[in-house]
């Protein structure tokens, strides 16, 4: 599962409400959610953000934290 499958899981958000309230098809958040080769794209997160009620901002930090500069490692 990806970080979107997980935070989505978390918060128990049904997918296909969020795939009609964005436009987005449910097989294409289906592989946003299982499918860490399945890359998102920004315009995707802002929209699936504002179906769940949640600031995009504080969304995207919560799904990129583990990624690190080199500098930082």
């Amino acid at each position: 599962m990806t970080a979107l499958g997980l935070y989505l899981a978390k918060r128990s958000i049904n997918k296909a409400e969020v795939a009609r309230k964005t436009g987005l098809s449910t097989y294409r958040l289906s592989q946003l959610s299982i499918n860490p080769k399945t890359h998102i794209r920004i315009d995707e997160l802002y929209l699936i953000a504002l179906a769940i009620g949640v600031k995009p901002g504080e969304m995207f930090e919560e799904l990129c934290q583990d990624l690190k500069l080199k500098s930082e490692l």
